[in-house]
């Protein structure tokens, strides 16, 4: 059964590798990016593309740190320290 799952995700990752190559392949032609007092940037679409990705995986990254640390912190105040106890003698 674990084998069968590890081809399942060997030809998924391998299915969605082929598909990403395919649209690097398929979109080799120049595009400009304008930007403000006439400057332009000129590159591949797929640059184009991957640039944007990257600039969002970052900008939702950091968007997430201040609440990620407001979670930590707060996780650390839940946690108790160990108080030492006095141990009730049971019946003699």
């Amino acid at each position: 059964m674990k084998r069968l799952l590890r081809l399942l995700q060997w030809l998924l990752k391998a299915a969605v590798f082929f598909t990403l190559f395919a649209f690097a392949l398929n979109n080799q032609q120049e595009t400009r990016v304008n930007f403000f007092f006439g400057t332009y940037w000129a590159a591949p679409t797929v640059l184009v593309v991957l640039s944007a990705f990257s600039l969002g995986v970052v900008i939702g990254v950091l968007g997430m740190v201040p609440r990620w640390w407001r979670h930590r912190q707060a996780a650390r105040q839940q946690i108790v320290t160990p108080t030492p106890t006095t141990e009730v003698p049971r019946g003699i």
